[in-house]
């Protein structure tokens, strides 16, 4: 089960991610995802995406891929040590790119969008974590020893 991202959300605007707390007459209480939340009101005029609603344009028939299943692949491939320096170059970010989804497409998905990909990741990793999922795949596992077993 991937992880569930519509209660995360980027302002236009305004660095890092935030957890959607609840709605106000007048647009949105939101928390910061960083070591000392900040609680504030993202207004209508604040362009807020929920990271559940993002995806990540493809060559294939799809055409793109959730951000939630890119999120999944890097962590099954890397955890929470992404494969990039203290200062990645752009190579380095395109290089990542094609580990984790070789069929991104080159000419709709900048380097800048590759930055904000692993910048995300790092944000959720650290502030919501991959736990739920990490559980139900221990005890999927779990069930498929169980069934070796008996055969």
């Amino acid at each position: 089960m991937p992880i569930d991202l519509r209660q995360i959300a980027a302002i236009s605007g305004m660095s890092g991610l935030y957890r959607v707390v609840k709605p106000t007459r007048t647009g949105v209480i939101v928390e910061s995802l960083e070591e000392n939340p900040k609680t504030l009101v993202a207004q209508a005029r604040h362009r807020m995406s929920l990271l559940d609603e993002i995806s990540i344009y493809t060559t294939d028939e799809e055409g793109t891929v959730p951000l939630a299943e890119v999120f999944d692949r890097v962590h099954q491939k890397y955890g929470s040590d992404l494969p990039l320096s203290e200062k990645p170059s752009n190579e380095d970010y395109k290089s990542f790119m094609y580990d984790v989804l070789p069929n991104f497409d080159e000419d709709r998905v900048y380097v800048s969008d590759m930055k904000k990909l692993a910048n995300w990741y790092q944000i959720v990793n650290q502030h919501v974590g991959f736990t739920a999922q990490e559980q139900a795949e221990a005890s999927d596992s779990k069930t498929d020893e169980g069934k070796e077993e008996q055969a």
